[in-house]
């Protein structure tokens, strides 16, 4: 009698465990910059870093509206992606200071001197000769110079990020200035053009958006009401 009731408990247990279901394998995360290529519209948010991070920020949205390739727009709503996080403009001195200096010294002397003696040479007043030559030479030049000149260093990071609040994409860069364009503006170019890139890059490979994890089925209860019975 135990064993039979032992074995209809293992069997009940090996059925429970056989019909729950299996969990699916996580979903592979793939490349979120993958979602660049379902963005239309782009809200550019308020970046912090001061009174000039709201000058850089017009310049990224003129930047960006010129590549052609996403809609700026001011309703959030509206916006598939929003461009967010913090850009400053450094301004700063920089000193530079030399010196040059040149050295040159010469120099010569010969001597000799005479006194009476009893033998040796003599000149008609009846003593030694002496004679005696010296001479020196100095060239001396010290050149220096201090300059002083203000430059502007531009710094921004920044993210992509979509409605759900996951980060597509991030860039950071700094500037002290193009040969055309002022620091903030070259920093607004050179944020525009890796976006652009990146765009590129995945349109050119083909990728495929991330899809959300799937979720298992929620097993749902055996109805016990009269429909059931019919």
């Amino acid at each position: 009698m135990r064993t039979a009731i032992f074995l209809l408990a293992v069997g009940s247990l090996w059925g429970i465990e056989k019909a729950a279901p299996t969990p699916p394998p996580p979903d592979p995360v793939g490349d979120p910059a993958a979602q660049l290529l379902n963005i239309r519209r782009i809200f550019v948010d308020r970046l912090s870093g001061g009174p000039t991070a709201e000058q850089i920020r017009d310049m990224l949205i003129a930047a960006i509206q010129s590549s052609k390739l996403f809609v700026i727009t001011e309703n959030e709503e509206r916006a598939d992606a929003f461009l967010r996080g913090s850009a400053e403009d450094l301004v700063f001195t920089d000193v530079f200071s030399s010196s040059d200096s040149i050295d040159a010294r010469a120099s010569s002397g010969s001597s000799s001197s005479s006194g009476e003696s009893s033998g040796g040479s003599y000149d008609h007043f009846g003593s030694n000769r002496a004679s005696g030559r010296s001479g020196s030479l100095g060239v001396g030049e010290n050149e220096s110079s201090h300059t002083q000149e203000r430059k502007h260093e531009a710094v921004a990071a920044v993210r992509l990020v979509d409605k759900d609040g996951d980060v597509i994409w991030s860039s950071t860069q700094e500037s002290l200035g193009g040969k055309f364009r002022g620091s903030s503006a070259d920093v607004a170019d050179k944020i525009t053009k890796q976006l652009v890139s990146e765009y590129n890059r995945v349109k050119k490979a083909g990728a495929i958006p991330p899809l959300a994890p799937s979720r298992p089925p929620i097993p749902q209860a055996a109805s016990t009401g009269p429909s059931a019975k019919k």
